[in-house]
Parts: C-alpha cells; sequence; structure tokens
C-alpha cells in the first residue's frame, strides 16, 4: 500500500517493513568473470566474510517481518567457512532461505551437509555445455566441478528424502554459449535438477556494445537504437518495488538500497551504528526513495538496472 500511494502522489510514504533480504556471506571469489566486480577484483570496498554474532544480530532485528533471505550478493557463499552455520541459524527463527553458487566448491560431504542445514533454494550457474564455452564467461572456472556437484546434491537429496534444497540450473546468456540454450533443458532434466532460468546479462559498457552481448536481441537486456547504439529495454519510469520491500545487507553490515549498488556507494548506513529499524525508516533512505520517485535515471546505479522494464528473462 504504501508503495502505490508513493507512486500515486510522487512523494515518498512508507509505514511498513521489508519482506525480502539479500546477506552478503562474503565478497571473495574464486571465478574472475567478466562483467563481475568480485570476479575482476575491481571493488573499492573491502574484501571480508560475514560474521557469525553480527549475523546473528541481523536476524534478531529482522526476523518479525522478514521471511525471504537469499544468502548472496557479491562474491562465492561458500568461500565463507561457516556459511552453512548462517543457514541453520536462519532456519531456526523460520527463514525461507536460498542463495547461488558457482558450485567449484560442493564435495560428497558438503552436499549432505547442504541438504541437512535446511537450505530451502540454491541456484548453480551453469553458463555453457562444454568448457570451451563455459570458460569464455566463467574465467578460471571448470564445468566438471559444476556438474559434478550437482550431481552430488541431487544425490544427497535422495538419500535424505529431502525436497530442498531446490535446485536450479541458471543459464547466463552470452554470445559465446546462446547456441546451448536449448540443450541446458535436456541436460537438467537427464541431471534432475528442478528448475532451469535463462538470464539475460548485465554490461557495465553497453552503449557501444560488447563482444559478450548475444547476438539474438530476445536474450538481451538491451536493444540497438537507430543510430546503431544500445539502450536498456523499456522505460523503467519513476519507480521501484525494491525500495519498499526488501534491502541488501554487506557483509561488514552496511544496508544498501539494492542489489545493483555492488560497490556499497549508497550505503543507507551500518548496523555497527544503528539498528535496522532506524536505517531503514532514516532520512537517508526516504531521501532516496523520494529520488527514485522524483528522476530515478538520474542515479547512477538505476541507469542499468532492469526493475520495473520488460526484459526478457
Amino acid at each position: 500500500m504504501s508503495y502505490f500511494l508513493s507512486r500515486l502522489t510522487r512523494k515518498a510514504w512508507h509505514v511498513g517493513n521489508p519482506f525480502s533480504l539479500s546477506i552478503e556471506p562474503t565478497t571473495a571469489c574464486n571465478l574472475g568473470c567478466p562483467e563481475c566486480p568480485s570476479g575482476l577484483k575491481q571493488f573499492t570496498r573491502p574484501t571480508g566474510k560475514l560474521d557469525l554474532e553480527l549475523h546473528k544480530r541481523m536476524l534478531q532485528q529482522v526476523k518479525d517481518h522478514v521471511f525471504y533471505i537469499n544468502y548472496y550478493f557479491q562474491g562465492e557463499p561458500f568461500l565463507h567457512p561457516q556459511f552453512l552455520d548462517l543457514i541453520k541459524e536462519a532456519k531456526k527463527v523460520k527463514i525461507y532461505t536460498a542463495t547461488s553458487t558457482n558450485a567449484h566448491f560442493i564435495t560428497k560431504e558438503r552436499s549432505k551437509e547442504i541438504v541437512k542445514s535446511g537450505l530451502d533454494r540454491l541456484i548453480i550457474s551453469i553458463d555453457g555445455l562444454t568448457q570451451e564455452t563455459y570458460e569464455q564467461y566463467r574465467v578460471h572456472g571448470q564445468l566438471e566441478k559444476v556438474i559434478e556437484g550437482s550431481k552430488l546434491l541431487v544425490e544427497a537429496k535422495k538419500e535424505f528424502k529431502s525436497q530442498t534444497p531446490h535446485l536450479i540450473f541458471q543459464f547466463l546468456a552470452v554470445k559465446p554459449n546462446e547456441h546451448e540454450i536449448p540443450f541446458v533443458f535436456s541436460m537438467a532434466k537427464e541431471l534432475e535438477i528442478d528448475e532451469v532460468r535463462i538470464k539475460t546479462t548485465q554490461f557495465y559498457d553497453f552503449e557501444n556494445g560488447n563482444l559478450l552481448m548475444p547476438t539474438s536481441e530476445k536474450y538481451r537486456r538491451y536493444k540497438r537504437t537507430r543510430s546503431g547504439n544500445y539502450k536498456l529495454k523499456g522505460d523503467p519510469g519513476n519507480h521501484c518495488w525494491r525500495m519498499w520491500s526488501g534491502s541488501v545487507l554487506t557483509w561488514d553490515g552496511k544496508v544498501v538500497p539494492c542489489c545493483f549498488d555492488k560497490d556499497a556507494h549508497h550505503a543507507m548506513g551500518t548496523l555497527n551504528e544503528k539498528s535496522f529499524q532506524e536505517i531503514w525508516r532514516s532520512a537517508s533512505y526516504q531521501n532516496f526513495r523520494q529520488a527514485i520517485l522524483s528522476n530515478r535515471k538520474e542515479i547512477d546505479i538505476c541507469s542499468n538496472c532492469s526493475e520495473g522494464t520488460k526484459v526478457w528473462n
């Protein structure tokens, strides 16, 4: 109600609390993906991992209104040595948990621990069906590890007669792999993966095209203009549901408005100094919501955002 009234009046108004969060376990990553600041090691913020006590404080402050947490922002979650302890803590307060992984650290023993942790949803990035196509985006990655980890997870679910985690193959569409898109569905079926999602790729430099940009416009977030340049499909407009429904918490306690602020340049505050509620209802957060409603395209992190646009996904 707050969101729709704000859109209608063009005045930021908020009386509710977020029902979903993203929490960042770590910014460290083993890969070097070309469109990822974590993979390129181009962060201005430090690399680190979420402290278990800080995580407990996070949960205590949000457990009464948050029912979904995605344990992913930047980095590879399973590089956090106590990652599954984070999941177990969230399950104690009955929160639905999800994460995303490049699946390079899933051993037979770890797969069993993942199932027993109670993790509800696990997105596995499989951006190619041969090593040649896979490594063109997942630089330093090994496709065989992704496939082996996926098989181990399916086996562990069967062993414990568990419906969770719900396993999703996420295929990031880029030019080197777009010809393989029709076949990822049959691979998932063969491996008994629950779901497949084809995801469009965000490019930081897209106006003049990008060597990784898919040939087919169907698989792109961007369309070519008459001048030959590229622009984001659709018109996002001066609104954003995420400013009213969720938030992002970094490994060191910063509260960030959304997942497009990868370097936390628009941090609304830190949980080491204030509570989440104080930050969520602060003047700085309200001013940011108002800026979204007034002239969203002037905000740097919104200029390449697909929220609210008709992007095939």
